[in-house]
């Protein structure tokens, strides 16, 4: 396979940045688009040009010029979407959150190692740049021990606001649209939590609109994440250690995030050099994907099903603990 023949399934503002991107990775091409409705998929295809163009997502997945198809729909249709692709043989990034809570995570994956079928979250993150340096810093033993992580992520939406974001039968609220990349920063650097308090702020419809949650860990290890659609956080983190701090600056989740190392105290500052390339960042993840399929993987060693389902079994965690409930848990 030396061309990998790409298709996207939702037509929104998060597929622009992915198609974008996509023209930054070698041997890739946008094959196929698809939309619930025929005209959004010739609007995106004018765009971002694609030979196929299809109006409904059966199309879309019996497309045989597609090998691999990116799911960027609402998270709330995620779990539907990925056996749709990976029961006609499609393999899968889909796009975060992987699904609305465990049991449908699972489900997902057991379709994949079923049918022999790729399948990876995409949790762009995890691909950019810097945070391959911090996760090479704090194997490299420049922190020391981890003590602490505190990291924040809210805003306040701005018109026009999307209806999913409060609405409790789409996995509304802060939690699962921003907070899983807390979420997964913290997973990542200190692993699954021995306890998990959290409490939230309802809003009208009863979604989380604001999210606090602390991980304990039994080394003594701390971390505070706090989501918010009500105010505008600084979107930063910290990772504190024995021997000294790391700060990701603001958007630490995003490639514009600088990396400050603090030895000592506050004047010690010292910015970590990081490579940079052009896009939004999306390429990093879709390069890899192409690496998986090339080599006949059904999941990636770097974003594997483990990792998407331990992150799942966390936001659980934490709406258990804060009272924060969806319409597909009742199922």
């Amino acid at each position: 396979m030396e061309t990998i023949r790409w298709g996207i399934l939702g037509c929104g503002r998060i597929a622009r940045k992915f198609a974008s991107d996509l023209t930054l990775v070698e041997g890739a091409i946008l094959s196929a688009v698809a939309a619930r409705r025929t005209d959004d998929a010739r609007a995106f295809a004018k765009e971002f040009p694609a030979q196929h163009v299809h109006g409904s997502y059966e199309e879309l997945v019996s497309n045989p010029d597609v090998d691999v198809i990116y799911i960027a729909t609402p998270h709330a249709l995620h779990h539907e979407h990925t056996l749709l692709c990976l029961n006609h043989q499609k393999a899968v990034l889909c796009e975060k959150a992987f699904a609305l809570n465990l049991r449908q995570a699972k489900e997902m994956v057991a379709v994949s190692r079923n049918r022999k079928v790729f399948l990876m979250e995409a949790l762009w993150s995890k691909f950019l740049p810097q945070y391959q340096k911090l996760q090479e810093l704090i194997a490299d033993s420049e922190l020391g021990e981890i003590q602490s992580i505190l990291v924040n992520f809210g805003f306040i939406p701005q018109p026009p606001v999307p209806a999913r974001l409060y609405d409790p039968a789409l996995g509304g609220g802060s939690l699962l649209d921003i907070g899983i990349y807390n979420v997964f920063l913290v997973l990542s650097i200190l692993g699954r939590p021995d306890t998990i308090e959290a409490s939230m702020t309802a809003s009208p419809e009863g979604v989380d609109i604001q999210c606090a949650s602390l991980f304990k860990y039994k080394n003594g290890a701390l971390a505070q994440l706090f989501s918010s659609l009500s105010s505008n956080l600084g979107t930063d983190a910290d990772i504190s250690g024995t021997k000294s701090r790391v700060r990701l600056t603001a958007r630490f989740y995003a490639p514009s995030a600088t990396i400050e190392l603090y030895a000592g105290r506050e004047d010690s500052r010292e910015i970590i050099p990081v490579f940079k390339e052009g896009g939004s960042g999306y390429q990093y993840e879709a390069r890899h994907v192409g690496e998986c399929l090339r080599k006949g993987l059904i999941e990636s060693p770097v974003m594997s099903h483990n990792d998407s389902l331990l992150i799942m079994e966390t936001m659980d965690r934490i709406r258990s603990a804060a009272g924060i409930h969806y319409s597909a848990d009742r199922f």
